[in-house]
């Protein structure tokens, strides 16, 4: 068994050996090259038209017709000269292809690439098929000077591909197209042909009009003129049945098909020669006109003229037609009366039972009309008079002139324009109408109040035909857009002042507290004193200052420091250690000498000269703080007394600090205002003296 097997391989191998000798290279083929480490050369490449390769850095080499071993030997003795080490080169034919030119009525004529072993279909596929209109029985194969014609379509009935010549490198496929399309190229749809009739010479019987499938027919004595309809595909919805026009060695005849369908009298049916032209007119509507018809005009499905008879309604006249449209405005309705009487009717009311009205009665030569929503895009008061509109202003999302209705109400009316803007003043809505007795009112609205609350709907302002809504909307940033303040009111804004980061007017509602208008205003700067912040209320009889000390707040969390704040009231944060400029002298402490920032600073019972010092800066360098002294401003006489800084560093006796008041003056002196530095300076003095002296007497 396994000699049989070994002699198999053999012959394997021997077989594809001899298959390689064999073969030859051929147009289109793709030949892969290998050789280690060239990278240029190690891809596979295509025999031209021309019979040759392009390889790098050799350039065009001649390779049709080789086989395989001659295809090595050449190549290698074209490279050898360019890449020295030939070590590992190879040369194999990777994929055996055809090199085809399809052309004619396809829908990609041009060269293609195919397998070895490709027919004529995959030629016609890799050309994305045959165009429609193209005459498959005539298709030619054409190989040098010889062109070979075979039925394509023959193939594609019966599939015997025996019928298919065989395909070489550089042989042309034509496609030719059909007689049938002319030589104007138009798009071919083979299904127009049967559409068109079955005959096209000058005895066949023509069709057209209102038919479904106009053309020309082949002419039977035995057909009459039902049947040339029927191959014509009946007559259209549009079609004049009781005109039909039939021509005959040109004589017309008009032909009545409703009146043979309604009879079937074969004697009505006019005789049909060769040659002759039926004609279907398109019906016209006859205009209805007279006494006892009602016209409905306007948004309806099927305006027109109705037969009015004696006991008809308005509903039926109205359901004749089809009924409004989704478009229609049926809450104003107007009826024509023939004596030119116009009545108003709501069929929206009707229907809701909000009206009293009954239906209104309809007699021969009324006129219904079914007018038109009012469209966005239009000028409403075109449509809508004043008495029945309502104008909304502001920031709505859709501001404009609105048709009102006594069903709605404020809020009704804010839903249909789309609701207030982000920028809108929901809490100070203005809404001016008439009230029950004509008499215009002003009311102002509160949305916010009556969503929080639940208030119900009576507690809304009236509103009638003709009122007008405004929606006010929210300042602007008052750092950057001072000039929006004049449309806010006085009484509205709260004034922010001094130290903070965005002074201005700001409006708010009566639920924001002291530290909301704060934050509004970019808070506190670094300069600001939260200790003395005054706030002004002037909303009052009489206007009144209160006092916050805001560090208290912030160290406490006591929320009752906290003013309650109104619109129109003020509020003034001032600068820090500025305050001297509105304070008398008996109000703040003097600090002066050798300090770093001497000055008058505010003082109060929870200070100590230790604090003073420290928002003095601190003693300078040369300070003499062993002799501090403090200046008490007492009611009967002024007195003085000496503060050791530097021994109260040592203890830290507390009880040592002097006693401070407001009005108190604190003097740091010099280093060379002290005793021993006035001893120092006699001393080098008398120095300076001996030693004069002695220079003196050398000389």
């Amino acid at each position: 068994m396994a000699r049989y097997l070994i002699t198999l391989l053999l012959l394997f191998m021997v077989s594809t050996a001899y298959a390689a000798q064999s073969y030859h290279i051929q147009l289109g083929d793709q030949i892969h090259i290998a050789l280690p480490g060239e990278s240029t050369l190690n891809k596979e490449f295509t025999v031209g038209i021309d019979g040759t390769i392009n390889l790098p850095e050799v350039g065009i080499i001649k390779v049709e017709g080789q086989s395989e071993k001659q295809l090595l030997t050449v190549l290698k003795e074209s490279l050898s000269p360019v890449f020295r080490d030939m070590t590992g080169f190879n040369v194999f034919v990777a994929k055996k292809q055809l090199l085809v030119n399809v052309m004619g009525y396809v829908k990609k004529p041009g060269k293609v690439f195919l397998p070895a072993a490709a027919n004529i279909q995959m030629a016609l596929q890799a050309a994305e098929g045959i165009r429609t209109g193209a005459q498959l029985d005539k298709l030619q194969l054409r190989r040098g000077n010889n062109s070979t014609e075979f039925n394509y379509k023959k193939y594609l009935d019966s599939g015997d591909s025996t019928i298919l010549p065989s395909l070489n490198s550089l042989d042309t496929i034509f496609v030719p197209a059909s007689p049938m399309i002319g030589n104007i190229e138009v798009e071919f749809d083979p299904t127009k042909i049967a559409a068109g009739g079955d005959a096209a010479d000058r005895l066949a019987i023509k069709v057209f009009g209102e038919v479904h499938q106009q053309g020309s027919f082949t002419f039977n004595s035995e057909t009459n003129l039902i049947e040339f309809l029927m191959k014509a595909g009946g007559v259209t919805r549009y079609a004049g049945v009781e005109q039909i026009r039939v021509i005959t060695e040109g004589e017309p005849a008009l032909f009545n098909l409703k009146r043979y369908l309604d009879s079937g009298d074969t004697t009505l049916l006019p005789e049909i020669n060769p040659g002759a032209t039926i004609f279907v007119p398109r019906q016209e509507e006859e205009i209805k006109a007279g006494s006892n018809v009602v016209y409905v005009m306007g948004e309806v499905f099927k305006p027109g003229a109705y037969e009015g008879k004696k006991d008809i309604t308005f509903m039926d006249i109205l359901a004749n037609a089809g009924g409004p449209t989704r478009f229609a405005e049926s809450r104003q309705i107007k009826i024509i009366k023939a004596n030119s009487q116009v009545i108003s009717f709501d069929l929206t009311g009707y229907t809701h039972g909000t009206t009293s009205k009954s239906l209104p009665k309809i007699t021969a030569g009324d006129a219904i009309f079914v007018p038109e929503k009012t469209d966005m895009n239009e000028k409403s008061w075109l449509k809508i008079s004043p008495k029945r509109a309502v104008r909304v202003i502001g920031e709505v999302v859709r501001p404009g002139r609105y048709e009102w209705a006594n069903e709605m109400s404020l809020v009704d009316l804010l839903a249909h324009v789309g609701g207030p803007t982000s920028r809108a003043d929901t809490a100070n809505i203005d809404v001016i109408s008439r009230d029950i007795n004509g008499a215009v009112r002003q009311y102002q609205f509160d949305l916010d109040s009556f969503i929080s609350e639940g208030r119900d709907e009576s507690t809304l302002p009236i509103i009638r035909g003709g009122a007008t809504v405004r929606v006010h909307d929210l300042p602007s940033d008052p750092a950057d857009n001072k000039a929006q303040w004049v449309r806010q009111a006085s009484e509205k804004s709260i004034y922010v002042f001094g130290q903070v980061g965005a002074p201005g007017r700001y409006m708010f509602t009566n639920k924001m507290n002291f530290l909301d208008i704060l934050a509004a205003a970019d808070g506190p700067t670094d300069k600001a004193d939260i200790r003395n912040i005054r706030i002004s209320h002037r909303n009052g009889e009489h206007a009144r200052v209160s006092k916050l000390n805001l560090a208290l707040y912030f160290e406490t969390g006591d929320e009752h420091l906290l003013p309650k704040i109104k619109p129109g009231d003020t509020i003034y944060l001032p600068e820090r250690n500025r305050d001297w400029l509105d304070k008398p002298k008996e109000m703040t402490v003097r600090i002066l000498g050798a300090v770093n920032k001497p000055g008058r600073y505010s003082y109060d019972d929870n200070m100590t000269i230790l604090d003073l010092l420290a928002v003095a800066g601190g003693t300078s360098n040369s300070a003499y703080i062993e002799k501090i002294t403090v200046v008490n401003l007492s009611c009967c006489r002024s007195q003085a007394r000496v503060f050791d800084l530097a021994k109260f560093s040592e203890t830290a006796d507390f009880a040592a600090l002097p006693v401070i008041r407001v009005g108190d003056t604190i003097y740091v002196p010099d280093q060379a205002q002290s005793t021993l530095s006035k001893a120092r300076a006699g001393l080098r003095d008398v120095f300076e003296i001996v030693s004069l002296a002695s220079l003196i007497g050398l000389l």
